[in-house]
């Protein structure tokens, strides 16, 4: 069963786990999130996590494709990332808040994400 993840695709957020930039880490930094993988508690990140994989040539038809290193992103845990605060650009945890919507005559109870920072909107 998927566990429900507070990280969504889009979502702007900040590594706080694991080593330092200036031991070649990637703590600190900040990245869109690209995607989500609720399944195994982890998300992919724009310029998170590089890591080489190292592709064999091979032979097409309409050509030889060229072989090498390749870099791109792996998954990172989504415990080692916080959704950064639009207001103050720092990380913060996600909370709901409950509000009541009006459309066509109706209301409608909805649940939107806030920052626990700022009590901003996300």
């Amino acid at each position: 069963m998927a566990n429900k993840l507070k990280i969504k695709k889009g979502d702007l957020v900040q590594v706080i786990a694991g080593a330092r930039q200036s031991r070649g880490g990637d703590r600190g930094k900040q990245g869109k999130v690209l995607a989500v993988y609720p399944e195994r508690n982890r998300v992919l990140v724009e310029g998170i996590n590089r890591v080489i994989k190292h592709k064999k040539a091979t032979q097409t038809q309409a050509g030889g494709a060229a072989g090498g290193r390749e870099t791109h992103e792996a998954p990172i845990h989504v415990s080692n990332v916080a959704l950064v605060d639009p207001k103050d650009n720092k990380p913060t945890r996600v909370g709901y808040r409950e509000e009541t919507v009006e459309r066509d005559g109706r209301s409608k109870t909805v649940r939107v994400r806030i920052s626990r920072r700022t009590g901003e909107e996300i």
